[in-house]
């Protein structure tokens, strides 16, 4: 069999996947599109791709295509290449590695702002010596947007840990001990319920730009957004509005729009935002290579490969 590999890294990371997966299936015919190149006639014959974001129009010749598997959860950008040979099934990276990583973050998020985290730190930065007040876990209401593999694994852990939490996605689905709904309809009440808002919907047209002025309008007064998911969820200016009039009391951002984020950008300095350079969950190489080796396994005993994106949804 032969696979193509293509992506869009730093060369050190790049090196690193290479090994990665090559070592996962040693005995494929692995084709590194900046040593064959995508023009060439073993490109065109491979297989399987395995890419990361890869330039629109690198597998355009691929003809012979039975599978594209994304290295990251994300496909909003594979999708978007016009050119990608028509009817090629499309798998996303669902890695149990970064999924447990995505809620480990999210759980930090949530904790920092119960615990009123950030607030201390700017107590610390006026040499203030002030406690403020403290309330029970099961006093504080958290949603998450998006119950597919990390909403699940995050709405589990922060259940877990005593938190009422809610969940909420397109389409209904069920979550032991979470309270969940389902819908564009069921969105603003939602909102309008909880303390802290986690977002780590998938993005679609459907959620592009969601968070805009009258969506952030039906969240709780003071309440918190965490977006560990794309930035284009949300509309910055309406945000920044938010924040600015006291509507939220802050957003813990871990992507944005644009990235990495340009340095005159306002969320560098505002006093009610916390940044990460999207790092709430990066794909770890050992497990995600087994993903990979597994959905080609099942490709050449003529089986499904596992976690294929619905056209229909996007994701």
């Amino acid at each position: 069999m032969k696979i193509a590999f293509d992506a869009d890294m730093a060369g050190d990371e790049r090196a690193h996947w290479w090994r990665a997966l090559t070592r996962a299936l040693p005995d494929a015919e692995w084709l590194d599109a900046e040593v064959v190149g995508t023009g060439s006639a073993a490109w065109r014959a491979a297989d399987v791709a395995v890419v990361a974001n890869p330039a629109p129009g690198r597998l355009a010749a691929c003809s012979r295509l039975a599978l594209i598997q994304s290295l990251w959860a994300g496909v909003d950008r594979l999708l978007q290449d016009a050119t990608l040979p028509r009817g090629v099934p499309i798998a996303r990276m669902v890695d149990p590695a970064m999924n447990q990583a995505m809620a480990e973050t999210a759980t930090w998020a949530v904790l920092s702002l119960h615990r009123r985290a950030f607030d201390y730190a700017a107590q610390q930065g006026q040499g203030l010596w002030r406690v403020l007040p403290q309330r029970r876990a099961d006093e504080v209401a958290v949603l998450v947007l998006g119950l597919g593999q990390m909403g699940g694994a995050t709405a589990r852990r922060l259940a877990g840990l005593g938190y009422r939490v809610g969940g909420w996605s397109a389409q209904a689905k069920t979550l032991d001990g979470i309270a969940t709904s389902a819908g564009l309809a069921a969105l603003p009440a939602a909102l309008g319920s909880a303390d802290i808002v986690v977002n780590l919907l998938p993005l679609t047209a459907a959620t592009h730009g969601l968070f805009d002025r009258a969506r952030l309008a039906q969240m709780r007064a003071g309440a918190a957004l965490v977006n560990l998911a794309r930035g284009a969820h949300v509309v910055e200016p309406d945000l920044l509005a938010a924040l600015d009039a006291g509507h939220l009391g802050r957003a813990v951002l871990d992507v944005v729009a644009t990235e990495p984020l340009p340095p005159d950008h306002a969320f560098w300095r505002h006093p009610r935002v916390t940044l990460w350079p999207h790092a709430a969950a990066q794909t770890d190489l050992r497990s995600a290579a087994a993903v990979v080796a597994a959905n080609v396994a099942a490709l050449r005993r003529g089986e499904t490969p596992r976690h294929l994106v619905d056209d229909a949804r996007g994701y």
